[in-house]
């Protein structure tokens, strides 16, 4: 319990000091690229150094699952609600480019917000972590902050299954609008939360190529080459199936259909 509460007070010390420095940003910049891209920075950088925080959490086989879950859940509405309209994902700026909402510059300059954020956040977490605040920080320490292979199926399975978990997430982002205001947050929390038991013993259930590359790729038994494969090509596939299937293939079936009725 005392890990527990160690790792709950590290979540809540990151959330409110990445909270009070968008707020910092926001008062100092009222508009403009640089605070859309500092935002970005700072979300994205409270994703991933929490990320790490559950993931050390988790493996150390220190709670119970239905804890690690319960976790997962509560950190996703805290991170929906505080992160003012963050994409923290590369395969949300590779979406709105695909819209046309960005430039490619903007979206490239995004995606290098989310990335540099995640690389930061791996040695954030190691000098938090060399504080030995826990039990759990101090084995970890002693270990030198090493992780293991996350990956417990073949790359091309462990690909399938990051691309399955992203088009589920992707579909449900997109159909979000059926649910009251309210209840959105909780939707996408109650989904993520689900893929992450369902393909968490696999891959890890990450869905987000920086965020990977924060929690996954500094991790054993694989080249930066298959972690790509796997963590960046998955997930940016299956957001991309998700919207072919949602906005091209579904609607032309539809039509299609309805002009049959109409001959008949």
């Amino acid at each position: 319990m005392a890990d527990l509460a160690v790792s709950v007070a590290v979540l809540t010390g990151v959330v409110l000091l990445c909270e009070a420095a968008r707020r910092s940003v926001k008062a100092v910049l009222s508009r403009g690229d640089l605070r859309l891209y500092l935002t970005e920075v700072l979300s994205t950088l409270q994703l991933c150094a929490c990320s790490q925080e559950l993931k050390l959490l988790a493996e150390s086989g220190r709670i119970q699952p239905q804890t690690g879950l319960t976790l997962v859940y509560l950190i996703t509405v805290v991170h929906v609600s505080t992160f003012h309209g963050a994409l923290c994902n590369p395969s949300g700026a590779l979406e709105l480019l695909y819209r046309g909402s960005l430039r490619p510059s903007a979206s490239s300059a995004l995606i290098a917000c989310q990335l540099s954020a995640a690389w930061l956040s791996r040695y954030a977490a190691s000098y938090l972590w060399s504080f030995g605040l826990s039990d759990l920080h101090l084995a970890h320490k002693a270990h030198g902050y090493q992780c293991l292979n996350p990956i417990s199926a073949s790359l091309p399975a462990a690909a399938a299954v990051e691309m399955t978990c992203a088009f589920v997430l992707q579909a449900a982002v997109m159909n979000i609008g059926v649910f009251s205001e309210n209840l959105r947050v909780h939707v996408i929390a109650a989904v993520i939360t689900s893929l992450a038991h369902a393909g968490g013993s696999i891959t890890g259930a990450v869905m987000n190529p920086a965020l990977a590359f924060s929690i996954q790729f500094p991790c054993s038994g694989h080249s930066f080459l298959e972690y790509a494969f796997v963590f960046w090509l998955g997930p940016i596939l299956g957001t991309a199936s998700a919207i072919a299937v949602f906005e091209k293939l579904i609607p032309s079936l539809l039509k299609r259909h309805t002009n049959e009725k109409k001959v008949q």
